[in-house]
């Protein structure tokens, strides 16, 4: 059988999931070519003709993502700044809004030696990895309760380990918990957290409703429910002068950041919008000593 122009295949493939409404049809369709031909997306218009076999399963794979199996579990991984961890059922699926958490996160202990820096509901452990990676002179915590959750959680830690990585330290815990790590209290410089914040009950995209657990995306009646207890903890894990950030749902804007104003020892309480100008996360300061 002859060899088959890339492009036809993709553009077979765009439609075929924009017809089943997933969001961004074209991108999808280069990431699962590029997939199945061990290439990076960036490389495609390099290669103009294909063997039939790599259509076929292009096609197949285009089949799953068109029942709105999430494209990072079809490709096994996904990506959270410098770190690609691997995912699948049973763990939330980092988001490429949660960057700009990493980045205000990175920037605020930019100036600081061996940073601490603890993450809560870690989940696939990405963002925790992602400090890691930025900072590998940074002393990186991770929290996390979900069994299911913990198997995705020590796959990615165990294999930055392997790749020569410093160890992340892996806490089996619920943020909701007293007395929780009572053996870093006001010793972290920086407590960052992409909790569960949807309010219960919120439609959500079938990605969502079907793959990821409830427990990683709904957030309680009001949807604060953890993130109350983030703040709760990270007042007395932090040093004087550490930071706080907390991701949250975009209708969040008002109450988040007044759940932070109310306690006395947070300062600089700010909301930060994501790219496309929703409310996205909540940072604060500890009061510094005098």
């Amino acid at each position: 059988m002859s060899r088959q122009p890339l492009r036809v295949a993709i553009a077979e493939v765009e439609r075929t999931l924009a017809a089943a409404g997933v969001a961004s049809p074209r991108v999808d369709a280069e990431l699962l070519a590029a997939h199945v031909l061990g290439a990076h997306r960036s490389t495609l218009p390099m290669i103009p003709l294909v063997d039939p076999d790599v259509v076929t399963r292009l096609q197949a794979l285009a089949a799953r993502r068109a029942t709105r199996e999430p494209l990072q579990h079809i490709l096994g991984t996904a990506v959270l700044g410098p770190v690609e961890v691997a995912v699948g059922p049973g763990v939330f699926i980092p988001r490429p809004e949660t960057e700009l958490l990493l980045e205000w996160g990175l920037g605020a202990v930019r100036d600081v030696r061996r940073p601490v820096v603890l993450d809560l509901c870690t989940g696939s452990g990405a963002l925790a990895l992602a400090f890691a990676v930025s900072r590998p002179d940074a002393e990186v915590h991770a929290l996390e309760a979900d069994p299911a959750a913990l198997s995705w959680t020590r796959r990615n830690l165990d294999a930055h380990v392997r790749a020569g990585g410093r160890p992340v330290t892996l806490h089996v815990a619920d943020v909701r918990w007293p007395d929780l790590l009572v053996e870093l209290e006001a010793g972290v410089d920086l407590v960052v957290c992409n909790p569960p914040y949807v309010p219960d009950g919120t439609p959500v995209p079938p990605e969502v409703e079907h793959w990821d657990p409830p427990g990683a995306v709904f957030g309680g009646p009001d949807g604060t429910e953890i993130i109350q207890a983030v703040v709760r903890g990270a007042t007395g894990w932090l040093r004087h002068g550490g930071w706080l950030a907390i991701e949250h749902d975009d209708t969040h804007a008002e109450s988040v950041p007044a759940l932070l104003r109310r306690r006395r020892t947070l300062a600089e309480v700010t909301e930060h919008r994501d790219l496309s100008g929703r409310p996205r996360f909540v940072t604060a300061r500890r009061v510094p000593s005098h």
